[in-house]
């Protein structure tokens, strides 16, 4: 058929879900089946090597257009989206379903230790999840398995491409190892900031001001009361005129105004004198 690689194109492009070989087949009756995976091959280095806005991708068991997610941040402003929020319940049973299919509800709860009847029936309301049949076993419990939304979701061409166990456990390691060297480069750079700290406190420490020198002090002045006793000292000296002397306290008097107030009142009470000229 001529232009038969244009035709798919444009078939994938107005279809609304990933679109299969078989349904290409069905749509193309007198083209081989050989020749329809030629074509989407063909598409699909084209697209790659255009390195447009989309690309054809191979998902959930079909062929789509998809944009490149290095365009996810301008799309989002155009079309603001409502992401789709998972509880951690529900992802925890999604895993389970996705890697234990088929499986009925007790295996499900076994595994988590918790009743799980709500969880997968939010699942089964957003198709996430579907009723696979009955499991031939008393009670007839339902069977559970992935949908072709849930490989939309979360970009899988089919459950082959999910990780492995192994694939798993050997990431879980590569974090913990990544967490060490973490660990040890911020304790490294705790410890060398820790003795730059030190190193830079000792510095200004050594850089700190002395007390100033006075070079015209007296040797005797180490203390403010020898200061006060040296200023008064002075104001005696200027007040005469010249150097006097102050004269000290007699044994058992501690202040010369004592001194001072008793001889006034002697010199005003007991002078036979000073009654005289007063009289």
């Amino acid at each position: 058929m001529e232009n038969l690689k244009y035709i798919i194109e444009s078939l994938v492009f107005v279809s609304e879900t990933p679109l299969s070989v078989d349904r290409l087949k069905a749509i193309l009756e007198e083209v081989d089946r050989r020749d329809i995976r030629l074509a989407l091959a063909e598409l699909q280095g084209e697209y790659d090597d255009r390195r447009g806005g989309f690309r054809l991708k191979e998902i959930a068991g079909g062929f789509q257009f998809r944009t490149r997610a290095e365009h996810s941040a301008w799309i989002k402003k155009l079309l603001k989206p409502s992401p789709t929020r998972l509880s951690r319940a529900a992802l925890e049973t999604l895993a389970i379903i996705a890697y234990k299919q088929p499986i009925i509800r007790a295996d499900v709860e076994h595994i988590r230790g918790v009743d799980s009847g709500g969880v997968l029936r939010m699942l089964l309301e957003r198709k996430l999840i579907r009723v696979l049949g009955r499991k031939d076993i008393p009670g007839r419990p339902m069977i559970y398995g992935t949908t072709r939304e849930f490989l939309e979701l979360f970009n899988l061409k089919d459950l082959s491409e999910l990780p492995s166990p192994k694939e798993i456990s050997s990431l879980g390691q590569a974090d913990d190892e990544t967490q060490i060297q973490l660990d040890d480069a911020g304790q490294l750079a705790a410890l060398s900031t820790g003795s730059a700290l030190s190193d830079n406190v000792s510095d200004e420490t050594n850089a700190l001001p002395g007390p100033p020198a006075f070079a015209d002090a007296p040797a005797a002045m180490n203390s403010p009361t020898d200061a006060a006793n040296t200023d008064r000292e002075e104001t005696f000296a200027g007040s005469g005129g010249g150097a006097q002397d102050v004269p000290a306290a007699p044994e058992g008097v501690e202040d010369l105004s004592q001194i001072e107030t008793s001889a006034s009142a002697d010199s005003s009470g007991d002078d036979p004198a000073a009654s005289d000229e007063t009289s």
